[in-house]
């Protein structure tokens, strides 16, 4: 017998004549139409979707565990939902052996914060499965609105409002326009969050968007005792927003006048990071750095962040510059340290090349190589040099002749850069290079992440040394002739 069909329709957001005309088709068509409702029994999906429906059809209620419910589940409520979808899962599943077709409800788009997708990924396997899209919460708040999402090269973020508040404040602070959505009682967090990023004044309130009953406020406006979940967050298009409404004043000169300082962060998270780098941080008023970089700075109220790309450095150091020569202060923040490998350089080229009269200040940080050393003991203890690997900005035969020296004067060696997923030659000839001067047994160190949440150390030797186990995100040393592995630690005698 040939089993039935299984359907996730997208309802839309609310109102009835948004729907698609094949949803509308396919309840009309559907043998068997199922919905998620809480203990009342009640559904907003059913009701949206009832003009469609037909005598003779048969329902089924998925009633499910919410999260303001206690539960006996020995895996809490995570495991009580589990268990629901499964069981939820298994009497779709009968109606689909029987020859039936399967119609699940889904307000907004099945897969976007939809239910149906934990029917979809339990049953596709098994089955015919197709989602049909529905009109998202989000187009409909934008639509009602009166204010376009985004335009041209904008970016839209959507973010569910069960994110720290910390976090949704800097993704916030990182994209042109945002939608937050699952509010109820996120909402003092997520208002929290628009604040620290400097967003509140542009974000708006939407709650059921398309229904009879919609309300659409400025989001700084709410109260939030009448709040439901049915409700989100939503800034517009900031370009839209400039051209419709009057510029803001300018910010005033800072009394002492615009500064560029060039802020180390450290390897990994805020424990690694100066007090003096965290005042200077706090202090300024733009962000400038690489994505990955500016994501690991803490967001604080009306300050601007500035993310790029990784090989940008110069735009971005003009960019601070520009900022500042305004009046602001400006904070170019590096990994490690920013005077190794970094963008101390690249701001002091740029200010030199445009004679720039900005003031410009470093503050170290913990580097890379210091803070692998410090994993497996010291063997940086003794004379040694830095190389980068990487020949993006030098050739590759100044780096071997580097290599060839260090190797004659026997320095440990702190090799940054040393492979990446087109740079895969490099370190074995590094290895090769080394070897005209070293044993195969001298200790080489390969950390990866150090202080991150993938961080692995590995004790090795110069002939055992896999190149192929190395790539970006990894700092590999290499010892001298003195340096020892001993009772689980490298390190390099201070004396002769």
């Amino acid at each position: 017998m040939k089993t039935g069909k299984l359907w996730g329709v997208g309802l839309g957001p609310g109102d009835p004549e948004l729907m698609t005309v094949k949803a509308a088709r396919l309840i009309s068509e559907a043998d068997v139409i199922a919905y998620h409702c809480a203990r009342h029994g009640r559904s907003i999906a059913r009701s949206v979707a009832e003009p469609y429906l037909r005598e003779g059809q048969v329902e089924e209620r998925l009633m499910y565990p919410v999260t303001t419910e206690g539960t006996d589940h020995p895996g809490g409520y995570e495991g009580a939902i589990a268990e629901f979808y499964e069981l939820s899962a298994k009497r779709l599943a009968e109606h689909l052996d029987a020859g039936r077709d399967v119609v699940v409800l889904c307000e907004g788009d099945p897969f976007f914060f939809g239910s149906y997708m934990y029917m979809h990924e339990r049953l596709c396997d098994r089955y015919e499965a197709e989602a049909v899209p529905g009109v998202t919460s989000v187009s409909a708040a934008s639509a009602v609105l009166g204010k376009p999402l985004v335009q041209r090269d904008e970016v839209l973020t959507i973010l569910p409002g069960t994110l720290p508040a910390p976090e949704l404040a800097r993704r916030l602070a990182d994209t042109q326009a945002a939608a937050v959505m699952k509010l109820g009682r996120t909402f003092n967090s997520v208002r929290e969050a628009l604040a620290e990023a400097g967003r509140l004044d542009e974000a708006y309130y939407v709650e059921r968007a398309t229904w009879s009953n919609q309300r659409v406020e400025p989001f700084a406006d709410v109260d939030p005792a009448t709040v439901p979940y049915f409700s989100l967050a939503l800034v517009p298009s900031p370009a839209y927003a400039s051209r419709k409404e009057p510029a803001a004043e300018p910010a005033a000169v800072a009394a002492e006048g615009g500064e560029v300082v060039v802020v180390g962060l450290g390897p990994a998270g805020p424990e690694w990071l100066t007090p003096e780098a965290s005042a200077a941080l706090a202090e300024a008023e733009h962000i400038v750095g690489y994505g990955p970089y500016v994501a690991k700075v803490p967001q604080r109220a009306g300050q601007v962040r500035h993310a790029s790309g990784n090989r940008v450095e110069a735009d971005r150091a003009r960019h601070a510059l520009s900022l500042a020569a305004s009046g602001a202060r400006v904070a170019v923040v590096s990994s490690g340290d920013p005077g190794v490998f970094a963008m101390a350089s690249a701001v002091l080229e740029q200010a030199a090349e445009l004679e720039s009269p900005v003031p410009v200040r470093v503050i170290p940080g913990v580097t890379a190589a210091s803070a692998a050393a410090a994993r497996v003991g010291a063997p940086l203890g003794h004379d040694y040099c830095v190389l980068s690997l990487s020949d993006r900005l030098k050739p590759w035969d100044v780096i071997e002749r580097r290599l060839d020296a260090a190797g004659v004067a026997d320095l440990v060696v702190a090799m940054y850069n040393p492979a990446s997923r087109t740079r895969t030659e490099q370190l074995v000839r590094a290895r090769d290079v080394l070897l005209r001067h070293r044993s195969r047994e001298t200790p080489v160190v390969v950390a990866r992440d150090v202080g991150g949440p993938e961080e692995s150390v590995m004790v090795t030797s110069l002939g055992e040394f896999d190149p192929s186990v190395v790539d970006m995100r990894c700092l590999v040393i290499v010892g001298s002739s003195r340096t020892r592995v001993d009772h689980g630690f490298v390190w390099t005698p201070r004396s002769y």
